[in-house]
């Protein structure tokens, strides 16, 4: 199993919009690097559902529920998308401030590449995230 950071704009697809509709597919990427990283993802990875730009914070857990796919919002096959379903929402919102403060998570890829929208994470880093948003 692997683990993945995935980042939205509330204002424009939620948590609570994933949580209510259920699953998502999750395109409209167009960067390579994330677009690489959607092509690893398998079904069943886990995925921390980070809210950016307004919010800035860590506020629940997703499912891959089906390997990746060619993206239908783009006209080029060489674009990804995977479809997400929600596991559940973290008890407390894991801030950008809180990931910053804690040196077990200085290497974090949220740290290093901060426009990067869909990222791995390694396990300790994902336990230690899980940690504290329970």
């Amino acid at each position: 199993m692997q683990y993945w950071l995935v980042k939205s704009e509330p204002e424009t697809y939620s948590w609570g919009d994933l949580v209510k509709d259920g699953r998502t597919s999750w395109d409209g990427v167009r960067n390579f690097q994330a677009r690489n990283n959607l092509q690893k993802m398998a079904p069943g990875d886990l995925v921390l559902f980070y809210h950016s730009v307004s919010e800035k914070a860590i506020v629940g857990i997703a499912k891959v529920d089906c390997a990746a796919y060619p993206d239908p919002t783009a006209d080029d096959p060489k674009w990804m998308a995977v479809d997400l379903v929600p596991e559940r929402d973290f008890k407390d919102s894991v801030t950008l401030d809180q990931i910053k403060k804690d040196n077990r998570l200085e290497q974090i890829g949220l740290l290093r590449q901060s426009r990067l929208s869909v990222m791995p994470l390694r396990p300790e880093e994902f336990e230690v995230l899980l940690s504290l948003g329970n």
